[in-house]
């Protein structure tokens, strides 16, 4: 069995162990550690001999790792010897490796991972780590931040969540939708960091994206009726269809208007809808009405054809429910569309005397565009300089810069 082999597995089965662990173990941080162990002895040992049952392994010598340490702590003896000898566990542990089960367990990891005595830093790292089984490397790369940093943010998580007593359950049913929102919006942040990276010299990190859908698949199984879990899948769903089309060959940005969609992923359009229909049941809330909207483009046959006048009311309902200066940026933008540039202009320059989002590139941006539409050339590429001289993509500085060149 391969590195690769090993590392699938582990991806896969990384959650369920874990949070079998902190179960028994009732120790976070224990937990983790040991079934990092576990993942670090199968790359040595099955290259040699592959087992029969992967994850059963992975779960033993997990446990196995977990009994160790807490053997040498004083403290926990009478933990040990429930680990270690009741059948009760023992057949609750063989369970927990069952390939077919879903269970609450790993809600609870997520519920954890993303609880509110951490920093939003240490919520991602966590649980792309934890919840996702990435190691340290993976998230280091796809957040451009050294791999020091990421090992101190998962750390110091633990210490923190240890220090702070959080129990390895899932809060009351009345807290549960509450802390609901910061298990999602830890998705929402890993997803659009894969969608649109903030940095670095690449537009899509497809890995990225595509872990935060595998985590709101597994969320959404987890948690059926509730609404908005299913409406951030929708999101993420539709927005990824639009990934084959959104680069060149060489990496380059394709805009939406120059986009073949043809190429747009059209399994993952259905997925989406149909998340979005389980959503709408209850009335949409703020992820749906951002699903509500990629819906309508992955809909159009081209941006003409586009349903501009639906956007903006759906995006004045998103502002209505989740009010935010990007929610009244992309307002604007569909405001552009569908009754021209002027209208669309003194919305982003109410922004801007409001000072809604300081040192954001997004706003000039939008406001060049504008002005570019307008006829004002000098000030238009004045405003897509300045986007430039903002942005921390290099991908996207360079359609900013060449867009600023047109207008010369």
């Amino acid at each position: 069995m391969s590195t690769a082999d090993v590392e699938a597995v582990w991806r896969i089965e990384s959650a369920r162990i874990v949070a079998a662990l902190t179960r028994f173990t009732g120790d976070f941080g224990l937990a983790e550690d040991a079934a990092q162990e576990a993942v670090a002895e199968a790359l040595v040992s099955w290259p040699l001999a592959a087992p029969a049952n992967p994850a059963g392994w992975l779960m033993a010598t997990a446990r196995r790792r977990a009994i160790d340490a807490i053997r040498r702590r004083t403290a926990l003896q009478d933990r040990y010897a429930l680990l270690a000898t009741d059948p009760v566990v023992d057949s609750a542990v063989e369970d927990a490796v069952d390939p077919d089960r879903i269970d609450d367990d790993v809600l609870a990891l997520m519920f954890v991972s993303c609880h509110p005595v951490l920093s939003p830093e240490a919520r991602v790292a966590l649980t792309l780590r934890v919840v996702g089984g990435l190691s340290t490397q993976e998230i280091a790369r796809a957040f451009l931040v050294p791999v020091p940093t990421v090992q101190a943010r998962i750390t110091r998580g633990k210490k923190t969540i240890a220090a702070a007593g959080v129990p390895f359950e899932l809060p009351p049913a009345g807290e549960r939708r509450e802390r609901l929102g910061g298990v999602l919006s830890v998705l929402y942040v890993i997803f659009t960091e894969g969608s649109t990276a903030t940095s670095g010299d690449r537009l899509l990190r497809p890995d990225v994206a595509y872990e935060a859908i595998r985590l709101a698949r597994t969320l959404a199984a987890l948690l059926p009726d509730e609404p908005e879990v299913h409406g951030l899948l929708a999101l993420c769903e539709l927005t990824a269809a639009r990934f084959p089309a959104r680069t060149g060959p060489d990496g380059s940005p394709v805009l939406l208007e120059d986009q073949d969609r043809r190429r747009w992923d059209f399994s993952a359009i259905r997925r989406g809808l149909a998340a979005l229909g389980k959503a709408s049941a209850r009335g949409l809330g703020p992820y749906g009405l951002q699903a509500a909207i990629a819906a309508v483009h992955a809909s159009a046959p081209s941006v003409e054809a586009t349903d501009w006048d639906r956007i903006v009311v759906l995006y004045e309902a998103l502002g209505r429910v989740a009010p935010a200066p990007v929610v009244e940026l992309n307002r604007a933008v569909a405001v552009a569309m569908a009754s021209g540039p002027g209208q669309a202009l003194a919305i982003v320059d109410e922004l801007i005397a409001l000072d809604r989002l300081p040192g954001s590139h997004l706003v000039p941006t939008v406001r060049g565009e504008l002005l570019a539409r307008l006829g004002r050339r000098p000030e238009a590429r004045a405003e897509l300089e300045l986007a430039a001289r903002l942005c921390a993509n290099q991908r996207e500085r360079s359609v900013l810069l060449r867009k600023a060149a047109a207008l010369r």
